[in-house]
């Protein structure tokens, strides 16, 4: 009798192993090419479940509301609170971040907000860049030796939508000792979980002077370096547009992938990105994958203007073919973004159902229908995907 007991609880053990096992084996997170990823400790956390969900706005004119801050809470824990947030009623993108911090870190603790920066641009809206003005240059003139000369005209480059800046040299070691010490102060008062940075492309499709691009790159993974060292071990780091920047790729956590034109939503960079994407997430970092919706006769809407009218239906029906897009590509820890420009109302507040259904893990990596074709599918715990990247139609069946 006591020979049976201790048989059927040894069966017992055996079994709960058993199924535990099997519950880690499921749970466990793999790059397409079956591999394990592993992720950093200060990241956020990353579940299947549902789209996994970047959110990037920011409201010049006010900080958010409770009933906002809750709504995006619902759908994210990773976000990021754009340059000129709440710029006209504390009069410092600094304050506005810190005040967006604190709102989501109330009412979820394991939410990681970023703080915002321009490595190229000196836009007015932090402290930091206050004096950086036709007014501030005027009265210090000093800080000109900050700022890009046009070799051609010998007067200070600037850029005047959608507000006025001048843009910064980057191949000034004093400009770059300067600039580290601003974006980590700026993660420090706000009490960022981490800082964008924005304008890491410097491929000639950028507006950087041709004969300096390699300096250029070079000065920035520099810049990236030091920040992330600076600003301390559990600090994440996201550069925009810097997946392929080689100088800048070992210093960032995460990688932006903006789709901010026809040029890289073309059916082959987009193919390219899955590639990115599944080297990123090997290495242990993080991709997000934004979308905009196009209207207006524009391509994209990503220039700073508010336009409503008839966005959020349009918006809606774009969506399968941008979703399809990320899903395709998706690796743990790659995250989906989709607005239609970046101020708070521009699609940040509307509630897309398809986002909250059921996902699951995918079943393996994509599948191209033909060696040459242009036609991909995946399979998802709950969703089936296809896409055809030439024609721009998509196809997600849930269940």
């Amino acid at each position: 009798m006591k020979l049976n007991r201790f048989c059927l609880t040894l069966s017992l053990v055996f079994i709960m192993l058993a199924f535990s096992s099997f519950g880690q084996k499921e749970t466990e997170l793999l790059v397409s090419d079956g591999t394990a990823y592993n992720p950093k400790a200060y990241y956020p956390k990353f579940t299947w479940e549902t789209t996994p969900m970047y959110y990037h706005f920011g409201d010049i004119d006010r900080v958010l509301k409770p009933e906002e801050v809750k709504f995006i809470a619902d759908r994210t824990d990773f976000i990021c609170i754009e340059k000129s947030h709440a710029y006209n009623q504390l009069g410092d993108q600094v304050l506005g971040t810190k005040h967006e911090v604190e709102a989501f870190h109330k009412i979820k603790p394991e939410s990681k907000v970023m703080f915002y920066y321009n490595s190229y641009l000196a836009w007015p809206y932090p402290r930091f860049n206050k004096d950086f003005t036709p007014e501030g240059i005027a009265k210090n003139p000093e800080l000109v030796k900050f700022l890009f000369v046009n070799p051609k005209t010998g007067k200070l480059r600037e850029k005047t939508r959608p507000a006025f800046s001048y843009y910064f040299d980057a191949l000034n070691p004093d400009f770059r000792k300067w600039w580290v010490e601003s974006a980590a102060k700026g993660v420090e008062i706000s009490g960022a979980d981490g800082i964008f940075i924005d304008r890491m492309n410097v491929g000639l499709d950028m507006d950087y002077p041709n004969d300096k691009v390699v300096e250029i790159a070079k000065a920035k993974g520099e810049m990236m370096a030091a920040l992330k060292e600076k600003m301390g071990p559990d600090k994440i780091l996201i550069g925009n547009n810097a997946a392929r920047t080689e100088e800048v790729y070992p210093h960032c956590d995460a990688f932006f992938f903006e789709h901010y034109n026809n040029t890289v939503t073309n059916k082959e960079n987009l193919l390219e990105e899955w590639g990115d994407m599944e080297r990123i997430a090997k290495a242990g970092k993080i991709s997000i994958y934004r979308f905009g919706a196009k209207g207006k006769g524009r391509t994209d809407i990503t220039i700073g203007e508010t336009i409503t009218d008839g966005m959020v239906e349009q918006s809606k029906k774009q969506l399968e073919y941008f979703l399809a897009c990320y899903l395709i590509g998706a690796q743990p820890y790659s995250y989906f973004q989709y607005n239609w420009g970046w101020n708070l109302p521009d699609g940040n507040l509307v509630d897309y159902p398809e986002l909250q259904k059921p996902l699951g893990a995918p079943k393996g990596a994509f599948k191209r229908v033909s060696p040459d074709g242009w036609e991909f599918t995946r399979e998802f715990q709950h969703a089936s995907v296809w896409v055809n990247t030439e024609t721009k139609k998509a196809k997600i069946t849930w269940r």
